[in-house]
């Protein structure tokens, strides 16, 4: 009796252990309406893009493939989806959402009139031939520059390069007419991309081997554009793994620099170190790492808003913000290369907390939380989560229209199903919108008229599984404890 009670233990365990290894797959609707307890704010799904239900032939795009990050025009007229596995940036009209245009990153090779001098500072160790072979590349992330002209789509790897341990390319965008008119080569694995406030320079933050790129932006000509030397975070790693089997580069690359954001006046810009703690500090000065920032782990994304600075921290599941005037205290005031921060304040949101942005007057930060499929909203004057609606499994990227009346979601797939979604929201607030600040202060040249001409993930990548997993599988470990108990009770019954 007692082993039969065992063994029917230890099966309830298993099928607990086992159905709880996954959070079940969601789905937004059309139509899906929240709104805040405080009546403040006002969320509905008016839109989505999927590309996992044949049948639902008015929402399937099948250009949409493991999307990674969206991105409003400055001018809100369209939106740029960053389709991963699909090699592709699509484009779609805000005023209609529907797709306008599908750029390709198919190169035939790394050379030729699109493409940039080599600068020397990123050079093929494995790949002897890395620079004339054909390759598709992955889009991860993109960001504009000099008012919107341009748009930066930094590869998380050339397609060949299947452990991303040689340098890789960002594409730059015309978006006057949506074409690919400048290629340039960057580090290993770059992710995040950001652009000065003037557009004088642009960072490329390489996940890959703890450096970040610099890329001089100042001439109004963009064959003139041209890399300065690299910045180490702490150390440069060296990069040595196969060239027939993968391995898990989102895990086995140091401090796996991410968001990435410069301060108000361009002085410092702040990195986050998802893999090492803290937020790494570069003076534009000079042009050197000076320090890191610590009382913050996991730090996912960065953004500046209203004089703060803030993070999303991946594995808790957080919004944390610091005023900005306590930063650059610290800085002034820091001992080697310590920055010691303190008065981080915290929201609890969803887990896997992801990107963030913020609305246009400050008053609302909206998360993308990943094991939460769903969006979440932050009043920024209480720090607390106000309001949260479903969003497609896997949530990542995020972005709000420039009047902050639409927010974009995208939902990056996974082997086993769920994601592969784009979601649109339709935000109304109680009281109106205002910014609270000038986005940048680049001036475009009167002499910009002109257009250059330009040209217009191959197998699927095994998705990492991030530390929020933990957080969010607490029954899953549970499950598994009481299983292990069950087994050594078991055991040591059939000892007596």
């Amino acid at each position: 009796m007692k082993k039969n009670l065992l063994i029917a233990l230890s099966v309830i365990a298993f099928t607990a252990f086992s159905a709880l290894a996954e959070p079940p797959v969601r789905h937004s609707h059309i139509g899906e309406k929240v709104t805040s307890s405080d009546g403040k704010i006002t969320i509905t799904c008016i839109g989505k893009k999927q590309n996992f239900n044949y049948s639902d032939t008015a929402t399937r795009d099948v250009d949409i493939h493991s999307p990674k990050s969206v991105n409003f025009h400055p001018d809100g007229s369209r939106y740029y989806v960053n389709s991963l596995e699909g090699c592709a940036t699509v484009v779609y009209d805000m005023k209609t959402n529907k797709k306008v245009k599908v750029i390709k990153h198919h190169f035939t090779s790394g050379q030729g009139p699109l493409w940039n001098t080599p600068s020397g500072y990123y050079k093929f160790t494995h790949y002897p031939d890395g620079a004339t072979r054909e390759f598709y590349g992955k889009p991860v992330e993109s960001a504009f520059s000099h008012g919107g002209r341009y748009l930066w789509v930094p590869y998380y790897r050339r397609t060949f390069d299947i452990n991303a341990q040689d340098p890789s390319a960002i594409a730059i965008i015309d978006t006057r007419t949506d074409s690919i008119v400048r290629m340039m080569e960057t580090g290993p694995l770059p992710k995040m991309v950001v652009a000065s406030h003037d557009s004088r320079i642009v960072a490329v933050t390489h996940w890959g081997n703890n450096t970040v790129g610099l890329i001089d932006v100042s001439d109004s000509d963009p064959t003139k554009w041209h890399h300065l030397p690299y910045v180490v975070i702490d150390h440069e790693l060296q990069l040595n793994f196969s060239l027939t089997s993968s391995v898990n580069r989102d895990n086995n690359s140091g401090l796996l620099l991410r968001g990435t954001v410069f301060m108000p006046d361009d002085r410092y810009l702040l990195v986050g170190c998802m893999g090492g703690g803290g937020i790494a500090v570069i003076d534009m000065k000079t042009r050197q790492y000076i320090g890191k920032m610590g009382g913050i782990s996991n730090a996912r994304h960065l953004i500046v808003k209203n004089n703060y600075l803030y993070a999303s921290c991946n594995a808790a599941g957080l919004v944390c913000r610091l005023p900005l005037d306590t930063i650059k205290k610290a800085i002034e005031s820091r001992n080697g290369m310590s920055i010691n921060v303190h008065g981080w304040e915290v929201c609890q949101v969803g887990g896997g907390a992801r990107t963030i942005e913020a609305s246009p007057s400050g008053n609302y930060v909206f998360a993308a939380c990943n094991s939460a499929s769903a969006l979440y909203v932050v009043d920024t004057r209480t720090m607390k989560a106000i309001a949260q609606i479903t969003v497609d499994s896997y949530p990542v990227g995020l972005h709000i229209s420039s009047d902050g009346s639409f927010v974009v979601v995208t939902s990056q797939g996974r082997p086993g199903g769920g994601g592969n979604a784009v979601n649109l929201y339709k935000v109304e607030y109680a009281e109106p919108e205002v910014s609270s600040e000038p986005e940048n202060t680049y001036k475009e040249p009167a002499d910009s008229t002109e257009t250059i001409q330009g040209e217009k993930d191959t197998p699927t990548a095994m998705p990492s599984i991030d530390a929020s997993w933990v957080k969010d599988h607490m029954w899953w470990l549970a499950g598994g404890l009481l299983l292990l108990i069950i087994a050594v009770a078991y055991i040591r019954s059939r000892k007596k």
